[in-house]
């Protein structure tokens, strides 16, 4: 035992942000176990109160509850995420079973959930605010779908399938990060010569990282995503496309095949006990889609047309392969590297053209300007003591108003997760107490001086910036209808929606500026960036939409497979190209086996999109990308009620109607 937990005291700082300077690893299982037992108590309270229920004693009671718990793993799973170590891994691994049974103690209480289905029962007759019975309805949906009205028996079977699930998921993590952690190319002076000078210093800090004393090619997206695209090297490209691809199975410790395998027979079993034909109908059923048959028709359409254009364009790169006297098969180590040539050929576009001209710095300050345009937020740095030395933090203002916290940890490291990801330690709420969201934002780009990014990089940097103003925008009551807390097939709407600033020529022309000589970037150079926006859009819209169908499959099967076989057999049924890799294979899916936020639910993103390119063609309609009229109603309509009402009434009542997916075609250039 610790003295002086910091995680169970009070915390004086700035938005009462947790005190990082403070808190040790060690501070953890302490925290958490105590977290509980007050969680506990105060659950028992609730449940065993002699009065009968009522929305006060009982909805806004559990609104109270567990928020020692809520703060301390907000921290946690931050650092576990984002920074990493052998302690925090090993804590994670001891939390998650702990945490899984813990919840469902709650759930499966039986004298509370006697109250939540006594008041829905009254719901007509309670005289409640739309939120307050929205409320209600989502927290008696969520504990039916935790088993709440199940029996004893299958109580029991599911709070054990929900605890192995946690325990797989931790370990699929893991194993990922492992396997990305420990496999790296090292480059001869030879390779390095041939390669772009800022590839170059990215994988010479990365070899510094690891004592390494030649600069190192690394499972990075940032780092080996270039390699592909620019080394001559055929046999180094296939070594790191292998690489890439092989994630979570290139040991036998930590082989994530059988993990995932057991993962969806859990699931199925789940889905079995609770009433559901199958894991993609339970999941489905509190989403935009609703019904598994909605999403396979959106994903085989868009398939249909992506993988014609995909074909096509592999003719193309297999030309210019031909054109070095290459004689084998076109392969997926080839693609991103012929990509490069025939886009430099057609649209006479070049990477090294472009990234001189998009710096971390000013791609951040080109966010905070588009948030200030539309919504009147300005972004002031603030010094505070944060996890990673790496991170930043800004205050967020309106008139004058503190509005929340943003902070951006932006770098790539051996201790962080692959990807990039949205987070809140704290959302916004008005009950119990008034908080302000802070909120985090965490990329994976190489490290350089300056930090040059990519295209791709930058719209990721604004993609997840969209998710940060959904958060920080929020004005709702209660932290579970807050910020980003929507179905997933709408939460990727705000941000996939805030991508589209980037390419507003005004904001590129005040912020894409060349780093050494602060030019702006030149009308022509920007209008060969937009010629080239759906350049190769097949071939990322068949690696995304296979993974999408293979998830959505895999959760429709109702037997225990061999995973590796029955994702081949998906393939074959959709005839996937074989110079295509899928961009998430089984065995590093994160999105659907770390967790399973995801989990049926991949196919969330291009759902979102369709939506994305329907709403910015009413910015594009009124003339205007920043219309103030617009941006208010996007506000009120869509950033600000997080999950207060329905998500479809949402966006009708900001655009008028639903859109057809016309609309993500016509955006991908695809029709």
């Amino acid at each position: 035992m610790v003295n002086k937990n910091p995680l169970l005291t009070s915390w004086n700082t700035p938005y009462k942000i947790a005190p990082f300077d403070e808190i040790l690893d060690d501070h953890f299982s302490e925290a958490v176990e105590r977290a509980m037992e007050y969680e506990l108590q105060e659950i028992q309270e609730i449940s065993e109160n002699s009065d009968p229920p009522t929305f006060e004693n009982t909805i806004h009671a559990l609104l109270k509850s567990g928020n020692l718990l809520e703060r301390v793993l907000s921290v946690f799973y931050t650092l576990v995420s984002a920074d990493s170590n052998t302690q925090r891994e090993k804590l994670m691994t001891e939390f998650s079973p702990k945490l899984s049974s813990h919840s469902s103690k709650i759930t499966s209480n039986e004298k509370l959930f006697n109250r939540i289905q006594e008041l829905f029962e009254q719901i007509d007759s309670l005289n409640l605010l739309p939120e307050e019975q929205r409320l209600l309805e989502k927290i008696h949906q969520d504990y039916v779908r935790a088993g709440a009205a199940l029996d004893n028996q299958s109580k029991e079977r599911l709070k054990d399938i929900k605890k192995q699930l946690s325990i797989l998921g931790t370990k699929f993590s893991q194993n990922l990060l492992a396997d990305e952690r420990s496999w790296h190319l090292e480059l001869g002076l030879e390779d390095q010569n041939v390669l772009p000078n800022f590839l170059v210093e990215a994988a010479r800090k990365a070899a510094d990282e690891k004592g390494i004393t030649n600069p190192i090619i690394t499972l990075s997206r940032s780092i080996i995503t270039p390699f592909l695209k620019f080394s001559p090297n055929r046999k180094l490209r296939k070594q790191a496309q292998q690489a890439w691809v092989s994630r979570g199975m290139q040991k036998e410790e930590t082989d994530n095949r059988p993990i995932a395998r057991e993962i969806l027979a859990l699931r199925r079993q789940m889905a079995d006990l609770l009433g559901y034909k199958n894991f993609a109908e339970f999941k489905l059923e509190t989403e935009m889609a609703k019904k598994p048959e909605n999403v396979e028709k959106l994903l085989l359409k868009v398939w249909g047309h992506s993988k014609k254009q995909a074909l096509t364009d592999q003719k193309i790169l297999t030309s210019y392969m031909a054109k070095d006297d290459i004689k084998d098969n076109f392969s997926s180590w080839d693609w991103q590297y012929y990509s490069e040539k025939r886009r430099q050929n057609e649209h006479e576009l070049n990477e090294l053209e472009i990234k001189p001209y998009f710096s971390l710095d000013q791609m951040i300050k080109a966010a905070f300007y588009c948030a200030n345009k539309l919504f009147d937020l300005s972004f002031v740095p603030i010094d505070l003591p944060l996890y990673h030395n790496d991170c930043k933090a800004w205050e967020v203002f309106r008139k004058n108003k503190t509005i929340g916290l943003f902070i951006g940890d932006y770098f790539a490291r051996p201790s962080k997760r692959s990807g990039a990801w949205c987070s809140a330690f704290q959302s916004q709420a008005k009950f119990p107490a008034v908080q302000k969201p802070i909120v985090l934002n965490v990329c994976n780009f190489a490290k350089s001086s300056p930090a040059l990014l990519s295209f791709d990089d930058a719209q990721t940097l604004f993609h997840e910036f969209g998710h940060a103003l959904h958060q920080l925008l929020s004005n709702v009551t209660y932290e579970p209808m807050s910020g980003t807390s929507v179905s997933r097939d709408f939460v990727e709407l705000p941000s996939q929606l805030f991508e589209h600033w980037l390419t507003v020529p005004d904001v590129l022309k005040k912020f894409a500026r060349h780093y050494e000589t602060k030019i702006p970037i030149s009308d022509e150079l920007i209008e060969r960036i937009k010629g080239a926006s759906n350049y190769d859009m097949g071939y990322q819209t068949v690696e995304y939409t296979s993974s999408a169908l293979v998830d959505l499959y895999f959760h429709l099967s109702d037997t225990d497979h061999d995973i590796m076989k029955l994702q081949t057999e998906i393939l074959s049924k959709i005839e996937m190209p074989e110079a295509i890799e899928m961009r998430h294979a089984t065995p590093h899916f994160a999105h659907v086996f770390s967790g399973g936020y995801y989990a049926a639910a991949y196919y969330s993103y291009m759902w979102s999109e369709v939506m994305d390119e329907d709403v910015f063609l009413a910015f594009e309609e009124a003339g205007n990308p920043f219309d103030e009229k617009l941006a208010n109603s996007l506000e009120k309509n869509i950033l600000s009620i997080g999950n207060s009402i329905d998500s479809e009434l949402a966006y009708v009542k900001f655009r008028g109607k639903l859109p057809k997916v016309d609309a993500l075609l016509k955006g991908r250039g695809l029709v």
